[in-house]
């Protein structure tokens, strides 16, 4: 740890700080589950915050709208009942591709170019656009990840070329790099964003840790000040920079994203040497840090 600055605070239990606050926008992938089960604790802990009237948002990058999101969730022991609301850079994603509101979003076109598995095609219904085959043909690439688990970044190196030499705006549904999956990494469309922008392209990102999805967040909780709303994630590039941009205070779970960067000896509890290190390095400081979301 650098002298002078203090050390991030490590709490065990989220019941340590919960009153300090009465809104939570929380993050899905590395906090409440890991894509096939809710994490140890995190249950209970949606109950206790729920029992205590704090308002619960979940904010996730996953490229897909809301509801198949939702769904999902359902599917793994995360009922409806638990939280409040649920956003998505999909559902975000679609909203601009609908309204056309937003001055980018307004020039894009109609034609675009997918970089999308099949997973994810509920980002497209109910729009009005066409899917083509080539670069060449389209106005626009809409990436949302990539089609299978084995695959890399340079897979797509001839598509995201041929695109980038066109000059084609890429819109990007799911900022996060990568996201782990049943414990095994996962690369996810923002891995093929940033080689995008690497070959010269142009990236309009839709997520976390953009401020528009955070507003659309206040929005739902109208009435609460900023300083009573904690945003908790496991990235400091999506998470805890989001929360940072808008001004509120953010809880980094270690045992996530970050978990094999920062385990001291026996585990998920984080070494504060190696989270002051990661923090520095990221220039990104939490408000707090806890091994999981546990009440």
């Amino acid at each position: 740890m650098r002298a002078g600055i203090p050390p991030i605070p490590i709490i065990e239990r989220l019941s340590t700080v919960a009153d300090r606050y009465d809104a939570f926008i929380l993050d899905l992938w590395g906090v409440l589950h890991d894509g096939v089960r809710p994490y140890p604790g995190v249950v209970d802990a949606l109950g206790q915050l729920k029992r205590r009237s704090k308002r619960l948002v979940v904010l996730s990058n996953a490229p897909r709208r809301a509801a198949p999101v939702g769904h999902r969730m359902q599917e793994i022991g995360i009922a409806a009942d638990l939280y409040d609301v649920l956003h998505s850079s999909g559902e975000e994603t679609w909203r601009l591709l609908k309204e056309r509101t937003d001055p980018i979003f307004a020039g894009l076109g109609w034609r675009f170019l997918p970089l999308m598995p099949k997973r994810d095609r509920s980002l497209i219904e109910g729009l009005d656009l066409d899917m083509v085959e080539t670069a060449s043909a389209a106005e626009f690439v809409l990436v949302t990840g990539l089609d299978d688990a084995g695959e890399t970044v340079a897979d797509y190196e001839g598509t995201l070329l041929a695109a980038a030499r066109l000059g084609r705006p890429m819109v990007c549904a799911n900022p996060d790099l990568e996201v782990i999956r049943d414990g095994i990494r996962e690369l996810c469309a923002g891995a093929l964003a940033v080689r995008y922008e690497a070959l010269g392209g142009t990236v309009h990102y839709v997520g976390k840790p953009q401020p528009a999805v955070y507003r659309r967040c206040f929005a739902y909780l109208a009435g609460i000040a900023s300083a009573r709303i904690l945003a908790v994630g496991d990235s400091l590039r999506t998470d805890v920079a989001g929360a940072e941009g808008v001004g509120i205070d953010s809880l980094l779970v270690t045992g996530g994203i970050h978990a094999a960067e920062l385990a001291g000896a026996g585990g998920l509890q984080p070494d504060p040497a190696r989270l002051a290190a990661a923090c520095a390095d990221a220039g990104r400081r939490p408000t707090y840090a806890i091994p999981g979301f546990v009440w």
